[in-house]
């Protein structure tokens, strides 16, 4: 919680002041009676004397002015606010090494499930495409608030050689280009994200460099996810043993720390799950400053209607 007027909550070194004075004079108040000796007769004067029930009083009090002081001070909170005419692309590796299953079933399927759970998460106005990339990068879906559409796009994808994330980018990047044009209320400033889904490294196409620099020339950051872990293999119809595949890391890495984007690594489905949810949060949503002045002059409205109830019931006068 922060607040408009912060120093408005020096205040409360007042309220705290009231607090010290009531136990000081409590305390002397205690120390009078003691030198009251006749205890029979104090006993007889006053029979019912307030106890616990006047701390109550004070407390409940010194509560409500605290609530005010704070409301005073026009505390406010972060809120999540949804992002509208967003655009994210979703770029999925379907290489062979995708078809390794040191990722429960495999990396692909729960790459797929993973991916749909993603796009169901996005608040409904943002845009979604899909893209797909082995050997070449394929736009499946263009940017579409169409959930079911995009879902379906990622259920069809299917494993070829080769990996081109700089062609997956480039792709990428047209689709936003494209969608930008075609918003009459926003050409050129719909604010847009592509988040990159691979196990591998480049290995044909154009380089990551030169995707890289365009996505920082069209101020898009691309957000990264290194799935699957070192010990991945597959089976190769020519090769008598597994081959091989770890997942590599630095590559992807790389194209986010350079586009300002974010990385991760998932080596499970759960984890890329919440890595899904992570960027989900950043993407889908805004994070705007509400103030909450109102719930602490309520509190204190409580508070106060509190102490005069009390103070009724026990003392029959109002404080």
């Amino acid at each position: 919680m922060s607040y408009l007027e912060p120093v408005r909550l020096w205040l409360l070194l007042g309220v705290a002041a009231l607090g010290v004075m009531y136990v000081v004079l409590q305390r002397r108040r205690r120390q009078y009676a003691v030198r009251f000796t006749n205890i029979a007769l104090l006993e007889a004067v006053a029979p019912n004397r307030p106890g616990w029930r006047r701390h109550a009083t004070a407390a409940a009090f010194l509560v409500a002015i605290t609530a005010l002081v704070v409301a005073f001070a026009r505390p406010t909170h972060d809120e999540k606010v949804p992002r509208e005419r967003a655009t994210v692309v979703v770029a999925i590796d379907t290489s062979l090494s995708m078809q390794a299953d040191d990722v429960l079933p495999s990396r692909i399927v729960a790459a797929k499930a993973a991916g749909k759970a993603f796009v169901d998460r996005l608040p409904p106005k943002i845009n979604v495409g899909i893209v797909s990339f082995d050997g070449n990068a394929r736009l499946d879906v263009s940017p579409t608030t169409d959930r079911a559409k995009a879902k379906r796009a990622i259920d069809r994808v299917q494993l070829n050689e080769g990996t081109a994330i700089g062609e997956a980018i480039f792709t990428s990047l047209d689709a936003i280009r494209q969608q930008s044009v075609t918003d009459d209320s926003a050409v050129n400033t719909v604010p847009a994200r592509i988040v990159v889904m691979s196990d591998g490294k480049t290995t044909v196409g154009r380089p990551n460099e030169l995707a890289v620099a365009a996505a920082q020339k069209a101020k898009v950051p691309v957000s990264t996810i290194a799935f699957g872990t070192d010990h991945g293999e597959i089976l190769v119809p020519q090769e008598p043993f597994p081959v091989p595949v770890p997942v590599d890391r630095s590559a992807l890495q790389e194209v986010a720390d350079q586009t300002g984007g974010s990385f991760f690594s998932a080596t499970s489905a759960s984890e890329l799950e919440r890595v899904y949810t992570n960027i989900g949060s950043s993407i889908g949503f805004d994070v705007e400053q509400r103030e909450i002045t109102s719930w602490f002059v309520g509190m204190a409205l409580l508070a106060l209607i509190g102490t005069a109830a009390m103070s009724l019931a026990w003392f029959n006068r109002l404080p």
